[in-house]
């Protein structure tokens, strides 16, 4: 967590920098560089996603040369969602952080709190499925629960008992910028924990309507991922810098 604290104090921003190579496999490396060299300047974070890889030949080597391409300074937060039971759940967090040298992952937590233990090791983020952006035909997460309130609702407060808990590592959330209601409630629910936060800019998450509902008190909380608006940009530094001060003129 140190890691992520200092380089978003050093860069000043809460911008997370999507990886989600579309395009041919020839011109995909070449891109993944260009797009981490352009953007390092202005990223807190940077977020491969597991499955643009997995789906090339040679995907697991270009991934791990692409975490090797980020600065050391700079986390890298494998988004594989993974979800499993506890010992295949191991296997897992090995690939993540023994073999391709992430510094944090995504989880699906739906499987219960056996399937997210496996990667709470020392000094990682872990962030936990609560709200996520997409709107499905038929949503798990907004199923109304007897007691109150939604299952996105209980995944937050599972992760963050879990955050209690695992005191080595940290148990952040991710939740989606497409509701800020929703952001707002699990902000209310889990005031400490750290978010990261899709679906702003392709998917059309307000950013301004999801800083004020998901900021900590302390301007902070919130890692804002942008993936295909930064891939896509002709000049992909121009666009990362220009997204971390659009963040920062709306930070406390």
């Amino acid at each position: 967590m140190q890691k992520l604290l200092t380089r978003i104090q050093t860069a000043h921003s809460l911008l997370c920098v999507g990886l989600d190579p579309v395009g041919d496999d020839a011109a995909v490396a070449g891109r993944l560089r260009e797009v981490v060299a352009q953007t390092s300047a202005f990223a807190a974070a940077f977020k491969p996603n597991l499955a643009f890889f997995l789906s090339r030949e040679n995907g697991v080597a270009l991934l791990q040369a692409t975490v090797q391409s980020v600065p050391k300074d700079i986390p890298v937060i494998l988004d594989g969602k993974f979800g499993d039971i506890a010992n295949t759940a191991d296997h897992y967090a090995r690939f993540a952080y023994d073999v391709v040298g992430a510094d944090g992952v995504t989880v699906n937590p739906y499987m219960g709190d056996d399937a997210v233990r496996p990667f709470a090791r020392p000094g990682k983020l872990v962030f936990s499925l609560a709200k996520t952006s997409n709107h499905p035909r038929h949503s798990l997460q907004d199923a109304a629960l007897t007691r109150g309130g939604y299952l996105s609702d209980y995944a937050a407060r599972v992760a963050r008992l879990l955050d209690e808990e695992l005191t080595d590592s940290i148990i952040g959330l991710v939740v989606g910028a497409t509701e800020p209601a929703a952001m707002a409630r699990v902000r209310a629910a889990c005031p400490h924990q750290w978010f990261l936060v899709p679906g702003i800019g392709a998917q059309g998450g307000d950013l301004a309507a999801t800083l004020k509902a998901g900021l900590r008190t302390d301007g902070s909380g919130l890692l804002i991922n942008a993936s295909r608006s930064i891939w896509q940009a002709d000049d992909a530094g121009a666009a990362a810098r220009e997204l971390r001060d659009q963040i920062n003129e709306r930070r406390p």
